[in-house]
Parts: C-alpha cells; sequence; structure tokens
C-alpha cells in the first residue's frame, strides 16, 4: 500500500493545487519586487509589475533567471530576506563553472526538509527505518537536506557523508541500513566493492536506494537494483531552489513527482525561450513560490525533459517530471550531433560493462575526436588482445547505431578510472570553444 507523508496535499487535486500556486505565485512576486531590486530592475525593463500576476497562467510574462545572472549577482544581489533572517547558505559543487550561493530562512530550511521527507516515505521509508546518507554534507545540498527529510520521517539517521567505503558498509551490514541516500555512481561503486567483500544481494539489509545529483540511465539503475537487491529511486533537485526533494520518484517509477506547492515548472524551447505545451520536450523552468531567502522565479534549469500530468498509479496528483535527457549546457555537440552522457552510459551498460567510464572530447584539424575509456571487468582483463579488440569493436558499433556519430573505444584496466564519492567527473573536454 501507498504512504504518504502529507497525503492531503500529495493528492490534491489539481484544482486546489493551482489555487494553492496561484495564491502563493502573487505573494511571492510581490514579495521579490519590493525586495530584490536585481530581480525588479528586470521585470521594469520588460515592462511587468506585480499586478500584472494575478495567477500562474500569467507567470510567462515574468524575465527568466539563468546561472549567468546568478554569478553577476554573487553573493547577496538576489536575496530576498533581510541577513539576520538567514540562518545558512549551501552552494552548489560547482561542476559547471564558479558557485552559486544560495540563502535560507529557518523556515525556508524546514520547507525544504518536508519535501525530502516526502522524497523518503515515497521510497517506503517510516520511523521503522534506518536512513544512510552517503551524499557529502557541507556545502553541498545533498548530505544536509536528506539528513533533515530524514529526521522529519522519524529514521534513524546515519550521517555518514561520501567517502571511506569501507567504513560505509561496515555501518551498512553492522547497523542494517535499510535506506541508502548517496549519488548513483557512488552507489555504483557501492555495491561494486560489496561484490568484491562477498556480499550478495541476500546479505545486504537495504531495501530502497534515493539516488540523485548527476544524470544516470535506466539501465545503471536497474545494475544497481540486481548487485544490492533494492529498489532505487531517483530524486531531483538544485541548489538554486532548495537542493534535492524538488522532485522525487514513487513506487510506480514512472517519472518525478514535483512538489507542485512550493514550485511551479514549466517547459521551454531553448533557442525561443517559448513555453512549450504538456508533453514537449525542451528545457525545464522552475519558479519557486514559498522560498523567502533566495526566491528564484522562472529559473532557467538547463535541463531538458518532458512533463507528464497523466493520472499515477500511486495516487499522487503533482506532474511528473521524466529523468532528464540530459542539460542544454552539458550536452556535447560533436560534429553537430548533440550527445548526452547518458546515452554512452546505457550502451556500455547494455554490453554488460558497469558504469566506470570517461569521455574525452577533442580537436583535431578542425575535426570533433569523440574518445570513451570503459574499465574492462575483472574477467575480460585476463583475455587475450584479439578479444579485447573485438570487444572494443562491439562498443564502437554500439556507440555508432546509439549517437549517429562515430567513437574511439579503449578498453582500460579495472579500478584504472578514478572513482567519484560525490559526482563523478565523465566529460573532459579538451576543444578550445
Amino acid at each position: 500500500m501507498e504512504r504518504y507523508y502529507q497525503e492531503e496535499i500529495e493528492c490534491a487535486s489539481p484544482e486546489r493545487i493551482k489555487e494553492i500556486q496561484d495564491e502563493k505565485l502573487v505573494k511571492q512576486v510581490r514579495h521579490v519586487w519590493e525586495n530584490v531590486a536585481y530581480y525588479r530592475k528586470k521585470m521594469e525593463e520588460k515592462g511587468v509589475t506585480p499586478e500584472d500576476i494575478r495567477s500562474r497562467d500569467d507567470l510567462y510574462k515574468l524575465p527568466f533567471l539563468s546561472k549567468a545572472d546568478l554569478r553577476e549577482a554573487y553573493p547577496y544581489g538576489l536575496m530576498g530576506a533581510p541577513l539576520k533572517d538567514c540562518v545558512r547558505i549551501q552552494s552548489t559543487s560547482g561542476t559547471t563553472g564558479k558557485r552559486v550561493v544560495a540563502f535560507y530562512t529557518k523556515e525556508d530550511i524546514d520547507l525544504w526538509e518536508e519535501c525530502c521527507a516526502r522524497a523518503i516515505v515515497a521510497a517506503g521509508g517510516s520511523d521503522e527505518d534506518v536512513c544512510q546518507v552517503s551524499y557529502g554534507y557541507g556545502l553541498f545540498t545533498g548530505g544536509p537536506g536528506l539528513n533533515g527529510g530524514s529526521h522529519k520521517v522519524g529514521c534513524l539517521t546515519i550521517p555518514t557523508s561520501s567517502g571511506n567505503t569501507d567504513r560505509q558498509i561496515m555501518f551498512i551490514m553492522d547497523l542494517k541500513a535499510t535506506i541508502l541516500c548517496c549519488t548513483p555512481s557512488y552507489a555504483a561503486y557501492l555495491g561494486e566493492r560489496m561484490k568484491e567483500m562477498g556480499l550478495g544481494p541476500d546479505d545486504i539489509p537495504l531495501k530502497a536506494g534515493i539516488f540523485g545529483a548527476e544524470a544516470w540511465s535506466e539501465e545503471m539503475r536497474r545494475d544497481i537494483e540486481k548487485t544490492m537487491g533494492i529498489k532505487a529511486y531517483d530524486i531531483y533537485g538544485l541548489t538554486e531552489l532548495s537542493g534535492p526533494g524538488v522532485a522525487f520518484e514513487c513506487s510506480a517509477q514512472g517519472g518525478m513527482h514535483i512538489n507542485e506547492d512550493h514550485f511551479i515548472a514549466e517547459i521551454i524551447d531553448p533557442d525561443t525561450e517559448e513555453v512549450l505545451p504538456a508533453g514537449s520536450q525542451g528545457e525545464l523552468v522552475f519558479t519557486s513560490i514559498d522560498k523567502k531567502a533566495f526566491p528564484l522565479l522562472r529559473y532557467r534549469t538547463r535541463d531538458i525533459c518532458t512533463l507528464t500530468t497523466e493520472k499515477c498509479s500511486c495516487g499522487r496528483t503533482f506532474v511528473r517530471m521524466a529523468k532528464p535527457k540530459g542539460r542544454s549546457d552539458d550536452m556535447l555537440i560533436i560534429r553537430g550531433v548533440n550527445v548526452f552522457p547518458s546515452q554512452i552510459e546505457t550502451v556500455l551498460i547494455n554490453h554488460g560493462y558497469a558504469a566506470n567510464y570517461q569521455i574525452i572530447v577533442g580537436r583535431v584539424n578542425n575535426t570533433d575526436t569523440l574518445d570513451v575509456h570503459v574499465e574492462m571487468t575483472p574477467e575480460m582483463f585476463a583475455d587475450n588482445v584479439g578479444d579485447i579488440e573485438l570487444k572494443q569493436k562491439e562498443l564502437m558499433d554500439g556507440l555508432k547505431s546509439m549517437l549517429g556519430i562515430k567513437a574511439k573505444v579503449s578498453l582500460v584496466a579495472p579500478k584504472s578510472i578514478e572513482r567519484s564519492e560525490g559526482k563523478a567527473v565523465r566529460v573532459i573536454d579538451n576543444r578550445k570553444l
């Protein structure tokens, strides 16, 4: 039976959700206009005033915010609350450039932790569970967000943070942890290490994993589930909006439910900035409707995905977002073709490789080159050179058929690609673009 953390909101009628969003949006626009001079200037340039925003149907009138705005307004330019009301900052991991610093009032943290609690309950968590939080703690939002959510649910929380893999496994086994929260690449690494230690799915007490903070494929999900004997749930968030828990997966695993009482989602064409109809693929844009210290309106996430309002078997009525296909700014354009790392990962896992790989992009004589380094399994490592060359060719054919362009594949020794305890560095782009 499906369980909910806040059933009256999570299963509210679409009409009720719209009422909540309309009321909160009108207040939030007024709050931003009065407290964030940077955004008020953008509104004035567009000829928009708070009076023009009467409901979420008027959202399209507001100007967008992008990562560039956050860099320009750094550090305090987008703050919407006095410093004395702010109790914490969190910061991005800086994987795409200069760090973003986000501010929180006590109420903002409370709402964020509530969103994470919904995600934990949707993954089957309750106050009977032992939840191991192996996301990094500190400036990164992963650890603090899930830690707070776990407390709200009433789980026994193990705040291991990332790293020290053998100690992680010791706590999982000794304290009989039932829920693991970390990045998918670290979950895959933990699973690999457990297997080496002779631990099979039946030996591992975990029942569920909540994995996010980086793109991962369905194939990687199944791989982790099989190795650990768990159900793996996706979670989505951005530091700019609060952190993990903006959207979360339920037992149906048919997309992530967006916490619509806190966020309004839109899909736009990344080039024309036009709002696209439901079901279209495009760039995800979020408006935070009740965060006070860092209230972003129409923030362009750069994540490419689709939204669906179709009924979900779990009973939640929140709109769902598909797993992002990639990012419009992470998306590699190689010889004119759009390439997402998740596509490469799918091919590798379908051919029986673990998700330990690195994509190296270069340019020779004005032509883009694409090299993929893939770790062999220990069994393969013993094969002769001829067999390895054959396997490389198989992968190159698989990638050509998935991507439409040729990639050079090098099979490398097991464990030769550096492991990540946080977000994996999958792409090295050596082009001077």
